[in-house]
């Protein structure tokens, strides 16, 4: 069954290129033009995977991927269309999986696009898999089934915030540069640079600690990068 794909950016002519060379690659395509008829399509088409501009008449993307991540763990992939960093800041912060900025060749974009629904797919295929649950002080990760839970109440997380903090528990103590984590966590040739990391780091903080300021789990090695600590 092929994957389908939510393009949501408001210039047709760049909507078109991107519909065409994903459906040359096997994708179903859902298509919109503005805000507010893409979170629309985002909550009740089922999209695999949301393609979010950022800047988009009557809701921008920033919005939209807030609205979405309220109710739903889809991933999305912010179109940025300048190289500015609190755009990218600021999609990550709001629980975008990935970004990707203007202009872009289709071969990266086509990258990004598989590479997040090939996570999505191995999660899914990770839950049917016999629990593996490993605790952590007050904190309990099912290592197969994607799952985290904090004194027994489960925590809403992105696969990328799991991913990553699986990769962080699973090898307790030892500490990773962000180079490193972007190399193995984001898992291909990532264009970005090293404050995906952070931000991502900061999200599952606010997340797993009772205070995020003063982190029990997630620690930084100043200068070097993170390990993960059993409290």
């Amino acid at each position: 069954m092929s994957k389908k794909i939510l393009i949501v950016e408001d210039e047709k002519s760049i909507s078109d290129i991107i519909k065409f060379n994903l459906e040359k690659e096997g994708y179903e395509t859902l298509t919109a033009y503005d805000g507010e008829e893409g979170l629309s399509m985002a909550l009740g088409d089922k999209p695999d995977l949301v393609l979010l501009d950022v800047m988009l008449p009557k809701m921008d993307g920033f919005a939209v991927c807030k609205k979405i991540r309220e109710t739903s763990l889809v991933p999305v992939i912010m179109v940025t269309a300048k190289e500015e960093e609190i755009d990218k800041v600021l999609g990550l912060e709001l629980g975008a999986d990935d970004y990707i900025t203007k202009p872009f060749s289709m071969r990266e974009l086509m990258a990004r696009i598989k590479a997040n629904i090939r996570r999505t797919d191995f999660a899914d295929l990770a839950k049917d898999n016999p629990s593996d649950v490993q605790e952590f002080g007050n904190l309990e990760i099912d290592m197969n089934r994607f799952e985290v839970r904090k004194n027994g109440t489960p925590l809403e997380l992105t696969q990328r915030e799991f991913e990553l903090l699986k990769y962080l528990a699973v090898a307790e103590g030892r500490v990773f540069s962000r180079e490193q984590l972007l190399e193995e966590v984001w898992g291909y040739e990532y264009y970005g640079d090293i404050r995906t990391v952070d931000v991502t780091v900061r999200r599952l903080r606010e997340k797993l600690e009772d205070d995020s300021s003063d982190p029990k789990y997630i620690m930084t090695k100043r200068g070097i990068g993170y390990y993960f600590r059993r409290p």
